[in-house]
């Protein structure tokens, strides 16, 4: 049961090179396109009226501190507990590139296997593991307002489904778009998807 008054607004970077073509991006520093860079100054205004934004937090990849600092949130704390799942030896593979050789793969389910020393994977346990870390932290926070999370598509999905209660894998119900902002809250007490994956003009 949530306790904390304030909202976790969740976003999402901005547009890569690799999210432009779907290829699983978890600790290669891409750089944000200039589409990425639009994205993230439009987050700027919204973010702006929401007063009740006491703190902000960002994943160490320079995608998501570029987009922390377009939209206005300059003094977000770095926390590596917001980087993207380790896809391993999938790292800058597509979906379609992996199924060829593993047809019917699905990361949701099947997972990553092994890469290099830089990449070495992540299961999706480890995954929710890191993610109930942060939001033990996040809901004490929370109760001095609302809290700005700026990190990437795959941990942020499961990072929903760690707040709804339900299990790490259950992300694959939230499809997130780059360049979106979310938020979760609370009714009566209990854990809600207020806004989702909510597309901001540019």
């Amino acid at each position: 049961m949530q306790t904390r008054s304030g909202e976790l607004v969740v976003v999402r970077h901005g547009e890569t090179e690799w999210s432009r073509s779907g290829q699983h991006t978890g600790r290669t520093d891409v750089p944000l396109t200039a589409r990425g860079e639009e994205q993230a100054a439009a987050l700027a205004p919204v973010l702006a009226h929401r007063e009740a934004v006491s703190h902000a937090m960002v994943s160490p990849a320079a995608r998501a501190r570029r987009t922390a600092q377009l939209a206005g949130l300059d003094g977000a704390e770095v926390d590596a507990r917001l980087w993207e799942w380790d896809y391993g030896g999938y790292e800058g593979r597509t979906t379609e590139e992996i199924q060829r050789r593993h047809p019917g793969w699905y990361l949701w389910t099947d997972g990553v296997i092994p890469g290099d020393r830089d990449h070495p994977g992540e299961s999706i346990e480890q995954v929710g593991a890191r993610v109930d870390a942060l939001l033990v932290d996040l809901r004490k926070r929370l109760q001095d307002g609302d809290v700005a999370v700026v990190a990437h598509g795959h941990v942020l999905r499961v990072l929903t489904a760690r707040w709804l209660g339900l299990e790490p894998a259950a992300g694959r119900l939230f499809r997130l778009n780059t360049g979106t902002l979310s938020v979760l809250g609370a009714e009566h007490g209990r854990p809600v998807v207020t806004a989702w994956n909510v597309p901001l003009p540019r």
